[in-house]
Order: C-alpha cells, then sequence, then structure tokens
C-alpha cells in the first residue's frame, strides 16, 4: 500500500506543477474563451433561456435533465468539504482561484459539450449517446486517444472521485463524539450497500427521490449560507480583504507553489465543477436539442452554478465565522467548527444530512458515465456477467473509499483528473473551429428571430453525422 501511495503521490505531484495541468487548463480556457468572443459574458443570460425549452421530441431528454445528470456529479461533495480543504491547503486567497478556473472554464465547458452534442451517436430507439471518446474517434480519427480517455473517466470517476466522496461523507461524522475508526467503517458498508442496491440491484426510484431532494437540499444548503453572512455582516469586509490579499500574496505563492493558493484554487475549482476535463459532455450528449449550441451553454451555465453560486456560499459562510483553519485542518473539520460556531448543534447535524445526499447522488452520478466509457474501450455490449463483475468492483471501492487515507483518497483524484485535463483540453482545441462554427450558425439565427436548428452542413461542417444531416 505505501509503494501504491507513493506512485500515486509522485505522479500527482508531477502533474500540478505550473507547466502542466494548471497552465493546459487556464491557458487552453483563455484561448477559446477569446476565440468565442467571451461567451462566458456575451451569451450568460441566453443560457438561462435555454434551459427551460423542453426537449426537442416528444420522449427525449431535455437540456435540463442533461444538465441534473451533469450536476449530480458536479454539486456534491467538492462544494463542501473540496472549497474547505482548499483553504486550509492554500489559504483564503484559494476561493479567487476558484472564481477565475470557473470563469475561464465557462468557455471549455461550452466547446467540449458543443463537440458532444455534434458527434453523438443515435440509439435504436431514437435517444442519443456521445462524450470525448466519440469525438476523438470521429473528428480526430484516433480511436485509441478515445480508448485511453475512456480508461481515464472510469479511473477518475469509479475509482477516484467516488472513493474520494465516500471518505469525505465519513469525516463529516469526524465533529460527533460518536466518531471512532469504526464508524469510518459501518458508514462505508452503509454507503456501499445503497449503491449497490442502485447499481446492481437496479432500484431506480431511490435515485429518482434523491434527485428531487438533492436540489432542494442545495437551495437549503445555499438558504443558510446566506442566513450565517447576515449573521456575520460585520464580518465580510475583512473576509474580502482577506481572500484577495492571499490571492495576489505572489512571494509566498512561489515561495511555495505546490501548496499556494492558486494550485490549491485550480485543483479543488476542477474537482468541483470539471470545467475542460470531458466528463459532462457524456452527459450533454444525451440531451434533445435542435441546435448544439443549447447545451454547450446549458453545460456552461451550470459551471457557474457549481463554483460562483454553491462553492462561494460555503467559502463564505467558513471564512466569514471567524474560525482559525491551517493546513493542519481536514476540510470536514473546519465546515462543522464553522456551522458549530453560527448555528451551534443544529449546523453539523444540517451538514451530516446535506452531505449524505450530496455524497449518495455524487456517487451514482458519477458511475453514470463508466459503463458506457467500458462498452467504447470494448467495441461491443459488455456480458451480462462481465457488467455484473464492474460494478461489484465499484461498490467495494465505494467501501474502501470510506475507510482510506485523506492523503491517498485526495491525491488519486487529483492524479485522475489531471490525466483527463492533459488528454481533452489539447483535443477541444484542436476542434474547436466545428464548435465555433456551430456557435456562430446559433447566432445568426437568433438575430433573424428564430428558434435555432442546426443542420451540419449549412453551418459549414462536413462530416458525416448520425444526427445533423
Amino acid at each position: 500500500m505505501e509503494l501504491i501511495n507513493g506512485i500515486i503521490n509522485a505522479v500527482s505531484g508531477l502533474l500540478y506543477q505550473p507547466w502542466c495541468v494548471p497552465l493546459i487548463l487556464l491557458a487552453g480556457g483563455i484561448l477559446l474563451t477569446v476565440r468565442s468572443k467571451f461567451i462566458q459574458v456575451r451569451l450568460f443570460k441566453e443560457s438561462f433561456k435555454v434551459i427551460l425549452e423542453k426537449p426537442a421530441t416528444e420522449n427525449g431528454i431535455s437540456s435540463f435533465g442533461a444538465l441534473m445528470v451533469s450536476t449530480a456529479s458536479r454539486v456534491g461533495t467538492g462544494n463542501i468539504i473540496g472549497v474547505a480543504t482548499a483553504i486550509c491547503a492554500g489559504g483564503a486567497g484559494a476561493v479567487f482561484w476558484m472564481w477565475v478556473t470557473a470563469i475561464i472554464g465557462g468557455a471549455s465547458a461550452f466547446v467540449e459539450s458543443t463537440l458532444a452534442q455534434i458527434y453523438k451517436k443515435r440509439n435504436d430507439d431514437g435517444t442519443s449517446y456521445g462524450g470525448p471518446a466519440f469525438y476523438m474517434r470521429d473528428a480526430l480519427k484516433q480511436r485509441w486517444l478515445g480508448v485511453i480517455f475512456s480508461v481515464l473517466i472510469i479511473m477518475t470517476y469509479a475509482v477516484g472521485y467516488n472513493m474520494l466522496a465516500a471518505y469525505n461523507l465519513q469525516d463529516t461524522f469526524s465533529a460527533f463524539d460518536f466518531y471512532s475508526k469504526t464508524t469510518a467503517v459501518v458508514i462505508g458498508i452503509i454507503l456501499a450497500v445503497l449503491f449497490g442496491i442502485i447499481v446492481i440491484g437496479g432500484a431506480k426510484r431511490l435515485v429518482k427521490v434523491t434527485e428531487v431532494m438533492v436540489p432542494v437540499m442545495g437551495v437549503l444548503y445555499v438558504l443558510v449560507a446566506i442566513f450565517v453572512l447576515i449573521l456575520n455582516a460585520k464580518q465580510l469586509p475583512g473576509m474580502f480583504a482577506m481572500i484577495f490579499e492571499s490571492a495576489f500574496d505572489f512571494k509566498a505563492i512561489f515561495g511555495g507553489f505546490a501548496g499556494s493558493c492558486i494550485m490549491n484554487g485550480i485543483k479543488r475549482g476542477l474537482y468541483s465543477n470539471e470545467a475542460g476535463m470531458g466528463s459532462a459532455p457524456n452527459a450533454a450528449a444525451t440531451a434533445d436539442v435542435s441546435h448544439p449550441a443549447k447545451q454547450g451553454l446549458v453545460q456552461m451555465l451550470s459551471v457557474f452554478i457549481d463554483t460562483l453560486l454553491i462553492c462561494t456560499a460555503t467559502a463564505f459562510m467558513c471564512l466569514s465565522s471567524g474560525v482559525a483553519f491551517n493546513s493542519d485542518m481536514g476540510g470536514a473539520s473546519f465546515v462543522q467548527a464553522s456551522m458549530a460556531e453560527n448555528l451551534g448543534s443544529f449546523g453539523p447535524v444540517f451538514l451530516c444530512v446535506a452531505m449524505s445526499l450530496f455524497a449518495f447522488t455524487t456517487l451514482i452520478g458519477n458511475y453514470s458515465y463508466c459503463e458506457g466509457c467500458l462498452r467504447f474501450i470494448l467495441n461491443r455490449e459488455v456480458s451480462k456477467s462481465g457488467i455484473l463483475l464492474f460494478r461489484i468492483i465499484a461498490t467495494v471501492l465505494v467501501f474502501v473509499g470510506a475507510i482510506a487515507s485523506a492523503g491517498t483518497v485526495w491525491n488519486l483524484a487529483d492524479m485522475t483528473q489531471g490525466l483527463m485535463v492533459i488528454v481533452n483540453v489539447p483535443v477541444i482545441l484542436i476542434l474547436a473551429k466545428p464548435a465555433m462554427l456551430c456557435l456562430e450558425d446559433y447566432c445568426k439565427q437568433k438575430k433573424e428571430g428564430k428558434n435555432p436548428v442546426f443542420i451540419a452542413k449549412d453551418a459549414g461542417i462536413d462530416a458525416d453525422l448520425d444526427y445533423w444531416k
């Protein structure tokens, strides 16, 4: 185990040197922002209109439905524990760099999800599927790269992120007196059983219940954060000063870049909103829309909801509480202490309930990306025994994550998400032209007063597509 931890730490450390993941992620986002003429600002209002549209066909998945699938994996433990961990490890300035990652990443999210829509495939029943592996295969003509990326998605979501979600949930209970090593085991067993009931037993009703409860809990969480901010109104000027002073303390930043606010802001921002990673496009490809750009705008908005709203709510609630934090403090401990400081005994209980719901839907949302990737890798349908074995392994990993060490699960998630960025961002930069032609076609039709309908050749995209002919 020590050898595995050492390898994970070494690879993760190498990936997050300034010239690797951070440079690729930020430089790619900036290039796409400029090329799209600052789409994050220009079409921000339009993205809200698109999200309310009904599916193009009667039984299709709406833009909102696809957004909820991707948001299920985005909005979760990363918005709470991930943010607090970034602050503890890198200082208050990490919040600012999370904002930067989200704003710049909005353009990356638009391009990757629009590409997923353009190159999506049609099922026999008329529904669709797709994602980065498909635009790597069909647009770049490099199936081998799609296979590598599919392996990385499985490693990130079924292994890295799901293990981390399980760990973060059990760590939330550490604020209570009854917590012990046995608690982690019990929570791990409960999570694994519930997860197995869904993915192995096919109990979809439980998923539908949580799909209703999680948005409600998300709204309640933001409202609680606002209430805490009202209680700490006098602390807000000092909080903002702390964030910006730390964000631009370049002497401290470059004195220890690996643990700086920039690095932690980028890591945890990426963990939370996933912009540029190539995960959300798998959900985006299932949306039944009249124009690919519509789903690109919806996924762009999802990044903002995730980071600029929910992550910011966590950061402000913690930083305004006056609770001291340091690099040796765990993210869960910091959030729990902040909640208890402002809300008394209700705070930690509320957080545990919220985390339980968020973690569970995160586990299911993460796994939803994996079986399609397995089929792509094998280039065929997976046998019943094969898919059962895959699901059992995924279930066991949930339990392992709950009892693993903090360093192992965080470094594993950082490593796998970093590898996804290294593969996906260069690809979407190379394939940006079809997405930009799609965007121009959308804007042109909007100016003409039309509800945009996409036909590939009319937009200047000459490719053999299942859709948009």
